[in-house]
């Protein structure tokens, strides 16, 4: 079978029609035009993440984040999203270990609406009390709930045990008794010391010309200004496991045992990366969940979900196997996915194996691409992780690229069977 699968890269995001500006704040703009639609997407990343938090107060990037659109100095909560709906438009927040991430959606007429909102609740948050103990009771339900998840629970055993003495080891949300205590002044305090335009990066898709919509921005945001930014702290170095480490966690009255097993893989702008990836896809990811899918749950029938993941971090992120299972299952299922990951990194790969993978990463790029939201998404990707405005373009024949002895040299030196840990949440 051939893996030389192309498509038509006119179709595809590339240097000529991506517009890539730089404001005089340090703000990076991207915008591509989509004249098919009659809608914009915009899309944001702010150097804003759980990194700056501290222990004590571990959650508040987060907190901040869903806090910006509670209110502004001008406007009140409801006026905030009485605006959007009076328009079938959406605007939103998230925070996450490096950064807080915007999204929003409106028609290209109503444009400017969405930008001075944005702008607004990015300059003047005023995180009112009575707005912000409603949210703070909202995220304390979370993570009630996160207590009684033993997916959520094997997770969080897996980070501790992999991540010793490093970021990646805490949740963004915080805990309980961390976001139980924080007060609208603390997020003042958070805002204004860390939200700025410094490494912050903007994209916008849809029904507009791309010079047009950096002007836009330029309009809106690029008068911010904050001198006394502070960014996050450069990721300490993460240190290997020396052995094999299992740790498990009770939840009672569950029925239900969730597991995860791995290590870290490369990071994002790695060279190891899309041989990685692509490795990943094999072992739990293609078809029915690749080979840990057919060892779990077709051939054994032990697995109520089987499946692989590799992080896309800006870090050193998780490459796992999480499984859900009978909690008399356990020991089973996790002999099978030692089994799975030995032979993962002990030959090499089938040749169809990798051409059907191979044809899935090229095939389903277009797919992506085919909202506003998807190429938004894409653009986003690729100035994070500075891959090139070419990249897209090239993905096909980076991935045709890839050998069977690559995938197994990527395995061999990030998946050590030796060296992995082991987390259990269930009854």
């Amino acid at each position: 079978m051939s893996t030389k699968r192309v498509f038509a890269t006119q179709s595809i995001p590339g240097p000529d029609d991506i517009v890539r500006a730089e404001l005089e704040n340090g703000i990076v703009v991207l915008a591509r035009a989509n004249f098919s639609s009659p809608s914009v997407t915009i899309g944001g990343w702010l150097n804003v993440g759980s990194l700056l938090d501290s222990d004590k107060r571990l959650g508040l990037a987060n907190f901040t984040a869903l806090g910006l659109m509670r209110g502004t100095r001008d406007r009140d909560f409801h006026a905030i999203y009485n605006a959007l709906e009076s328009v079938g438009a959406s605007l939103g927040f998230g925070g996450g270990t490096h950064a807080t991430a915007f999204n929003g959606r409106a028609m290209v007429d109503d444009l400017d609406l969405l930008l001075s909102l944005l702008a607004d609740v990015l300059y003047r948050p005023a995180f009112p009390r009575k707005q912000i103990k409603k949210l703070r009771a909202q995220i304390l339900t979370g993570l009630a709930l996160r207590a009684q998840s033993t997916e959520d629970q094997a997770a969080m055993a897996f980070d501790s045990a992999v991540y010793v003495d490093h970021p990646y080891a805490r949740p963004d949300q915080g805990y309980i008794h961390t976001v139980r205590k924080m007060r609208s002044s603390h997020m003042r305090g958070f805002h204004a010391n860390h939200y700025g335009p410094e490494r912050t990066i903007i994209v916008i898709v849809g029904g507009i010309e791309p010079q047009q919509a950096v002007e836009k921005i330029k309009a809106v945001l690029g008068d911010w200004r904050n001198p006394h930014q502070q960014l996050p702290p450069p990721l300490p170095e993460w240190q290997p496991l020396t052995e094999m480490k299992r740790v498990e966690v009770k939840v009672p009255s569950k029925s239900q045992s969730d597991l995860v097993v791995g290590t870290t893989g490369p990071t994002r702008r790695s060279p190891d990366f899309l041989a990685a990836a692509i490795g990943n896809n094999i072992l739990g990811q293609f078809g029915l969940m690749g080979r840990i899918g057919q060892s779990l749950r077709e051939q054994a029938g032990i697995a109520y979900y089987a499946k692989s993941n590799i992080s896309s971090s800006m870090g050193p992120g998780p490459w796992s196997v999480q499984a859900g299972v009978d909690p008399k299952d356990v020991d089973r299922a996790v002999e099978l996915i030692l089994k799975e990951i030995k032979n993962f990194v002990s030959e090499l790969v089938a040749k169809e194996e990798l051409a059907d993978s191979k044809a899935n990463f090229i095939g389903s790029l277009p797919l992506s691409l085919e909202s506003n939201a998807g190429v938004a998404s894409a653009l986003m990707h690729l100035e994070k992780h500075s891959l090139g405005l070419d990249y897209y373009q090239r993905f096909p024949e980076l991935i045709n690229s890839i050998t069977r002895e690559q995938v197994l040299e990527v395995a061999q030196r990030y998946l050590d069977p030796q060296r992995l840990a082991i987390a259990i949440a269930g009854p």
